[in-house]
């Protein structure tokens, strides 16, 4: 959980003083030689809980393979055989996970690592013997078929270790594993931050630069060698054109207002934010600090939605897109059939919108107006009786059967199922920008944004013509993304059919 409570940021995002302009249009793009490729860095909590996924089933299947090779000396498989291999795979992890050898130093490290595989795989195999002993089963079990899961299991591991070190080492050349991270702060405190995560190879970090909202004249441009890439306000620029993972902050604690109002630029991005406490005179139990490394930070915030959380979503996203898409083929060859006969024109349109973390996407809907009235940029909100939508536009847009297209932004990865709808480049509220109505907008885009939502299902659907449904809305969809969770992605979805019956503001 985040150390700050959004609604203290909002209150000094009001206040004077505060930059709110971090919410309205971003400052101008850091130059072309800071930017990095956008491919997000590979999460070191999914790769070593899918390695220790698959070394799992690997000793499980050695074990039942060295089996099948000698039935008829071994005797019948029954339970206890499939017991015993479920039991070792078990041990053998659990004695990996002991011995570090689920880290991402010992998957690159191969010959490194070997010493402790060895061991830890001869250690299972010792009290997996010992338990059969003590439990007085021994002769139970074929002494050849224990000998042969020892070497193929042990073979089979010694090998997929190699391969994994290889891959692993090829990704991070690539920079694949990096936390790319900036600073945010300046002089000796910074200078120390950086030498401390420079000391330690292996904990991922990169750092990129520093950024400090003091003058020129009383910042350094240059520290640890690293250069100042700009104030606060040019890092979210900065965030919105190449990857960032981290942001750590070195202002002491005691800069309260000042540490304030620079989270209010920054949390609306999707990005861990974390506050140095190396040099701190604050000193707390080591539980509540995370680290670094051995660098021991305080969370300020986390970025929503990560690791395994990610893949879980894109999963049940393209699973259940797939099938809602082939479940619901008909009705849209129908509704497809429907605006081409009743209105000349394409029968797709096309709207630039915002995504994640600001990227401008394409979504796909039913068109439902007149061609030549048809607004790409949302500048004019439909309002009941709108003489630019189509007969069958005003069914589709009111039962919300036009959004059915973007299933395909979905399984392209550019939307989620759920999520804060996409809006619109110009979207206005009361003929205002949405973002200069709502403080803390953007923050919305800290995750893909959906088909469905939090807030449209609670009611908030439809025209904004007042700022108290934009702020409604934008409130909704941060509790979603700080509340996510599958079942609560299923109970919007299962929600949605009732909603679009009970709206009565869409048109």
């Amino acid at each position: 959980m985040s150390a700050f409570d959004v609604r203290d940021l909002l209150k000094v995002a009001g206040a004077p003083g505060a930059a709110s302009a971090g919410y309205e249009a971003a400052p101008a793009a850091p130059p072309a030689e800071t930017t990095y490729p956008a491919r997000a860095a590979v999460s070191t909590v999914v790769l070593t809980g899918t390695v220790r996924l698959v070394e799992f089933a690997l000793v499980v299947a050695v074990g039942a393979v060295v089996f099948s090779l000698q039935p008829d000396r071994i005797g019948p498989f029954g339970l206890r055989y499939p017991v015993a291999i479920l039991g070792t795979a078990c041990l053998v992890v659990g004695l990996f996970q002991a011995s570090a050898t689920y880290r991402i130093a010992a998957f690159r490290g191969f010959f490194r690592t070997l010493p402790r595989l060895v061991g830890a795989w001869c250690l299972a195999f010792l009290l997996v013997a010992a338990i059969f002993v003590f439990a007085k089963v021994s002769d139970l079990y074929s002494r050849v078929w224990l000998a042969g899961f020892f070497a193929g299991g042990l073979g089979s591991i010694l090998i997929a270790r190699f391969v994994l070190s290889r891959l692993v080492g090829a990704q991070m050349r690539a920079g694949r594993f990096d936390r790319r991270t900036a600073i945010v702060g300046g002089g000796p405190l910074a200078e120390t931050l950086i030498r401390s995560l420079e000391g330690q190879a292996d904990i991922g970090i990169r750092v990129v630069g520093f950024f400090d909202d003091r003058a020129d004249d009383r910042a350094s441009s240059v520290i640890a060698g690293y250069p100042k890439l700009g104030t606060v306000s040019d890092l979210v620029a900065y965030a919105r054109s190449t990857r960032l993972d981290l942001v750590v902050f070195t202002l002491p604690i005691a800069a309260e207002e000042r540490l304030m109002q620079m989270l209010t630029k920054l949390w609306v991005l999707p990005i861990d934010i974390r506050l140095s406490a190396q040099s701190t005179r604050l000193k707390l139990r080591p539980r509540a600090y995370s680290y670094l490394g051995e660098v021991p930070v305080l969370d300020v915030f986390d970025k929503p939605i990560a690791d395994w959380d990610v893949v879980v979503k894109g999963i049940f996203d393209r699973v259940v897109g797939t099938l809602m898409l082939i479940a619901l083929a008909p009705l849209m060859l129908a509704i497809a059939l429907a605006v081409r006969l009743t209105s000349p024109g394409p029968i797709l349109f096309r709207q630039k919108r915002h995504g994640f973390n600001n990227e401008i996407i394409e979504v796909l809907k039913f068109r439902s107006m007149y061609v030549e009235q048809c607004d790409y940029t949302a500048a004019k909100q439909v309002t009941r009786g709108d003489p630019r939508v189509t007969p069958v536009g005003r069914i589709i847009r009111k039962t919300s059967l036009d959004e059915l297209p973007q299933l395909f932004n979905v399984l392209k990865g550019e939307l989620s199922l759920v999520g804060p709808r996409p809006h619109a480049l110009s979207a206005r509220a009361a003929n205002v920008l949405y973002d200069q109505v709502v403080d803390g907008y953007f923050a919305r885009h800290k995750v893909k944004p959906g088909i469905t939502g939090w807030a449209q299902v609670r009611g908030w659907r439809g025209e904004t013509d007042t700022d108290e449904k934009i702020q409604r809305r934008v409130e909704h969809d941060l509790y979603y993304i700080e509340n996510w969770s599958v079942f609560f992605d299923i109970r919007i979805m299962l929600a949605t059919p009732i909603s679009l019956v009970r709206t009565r503001n869409a048109y």
